[in-house]
């Protein structure tokens, strides 16, 4: 269901002048579980890249599942593998599963971020109870309500955190 829902996501950002994505799936980037590699191997090379492009990002949307009332290991080794690329940036949430649509995920995530000295925006979108079956071949929500006016929210509050923490760091720069 990821990449759907992430791509249902990046199909309403994709509408906005305001908003440049760069998707990364976490099944693309397999970090080491040993981070103290050789300089040089493919595994220093992908976390060193990872690490640029999360750097240059002014803000983050996550999109997470919920599993046994939290989110994926892999997106925890994630938040924990880099510290300054998250400093003074927002993070804003798109998440899915069972009856809660992934918001006890999105919960401890907003805890986690904020160790990483990063700022996450209220509003989130949330597909609740969602199944491959709700979403058309091309991407479309197919049942239910299409959670369109919360994306549109979560993007407006994105773009205003943005662009204030990025004069704020440019103005001073981050101290963690």
């Amino acid at each position: 269901m990821g990449p759907t829902v992430a791509g249902w996501f990046a199909d309403r950002a994709g509408d906005r002048d305001d908003v440049h994505l760069d998707v990364l799936d976490l099944a693309e980037f397999p970090l080491p579980a040993d981070l103290a590699v050789a300089p040089g191997t493919p595994s220093e090379r992908l976390v060193r890249a990872l690490g640029e492009r999360l750097a240059a990002a002014d803000g983050f949307v996550v999109v997470t599942p919920e599993y046994n009332h939290s989110y994926p290991a892999a997106l925890k080794h994630l938040v924990d593998t880099y510290r300054e690329q998250w400093f003074a940036k927002p993070v804003g949430f798109v998440s899915y599963g069972g009856m809660s649509g992934g918001l006890r995920a999105v919960e401890h995530l907003r805890a986690v971020f904020a160790e990483q000295h990063a700022v996450t925006v209220r509003d989130v979108v949330s597909f609740h109870g969602a199944g491959a079956a709700d979403f058309a071949a091309d991407g479309r929500v197919m049942t239910g309500a299409a959670p369109a006016a919360a994306a549109t929210t979560l993007l407006d509050r994105m773009g205003w955190w943005g662009r204030a923490l990025r004069h704020a760091r440019a103005a001073e720069p981050f101290q963690g």
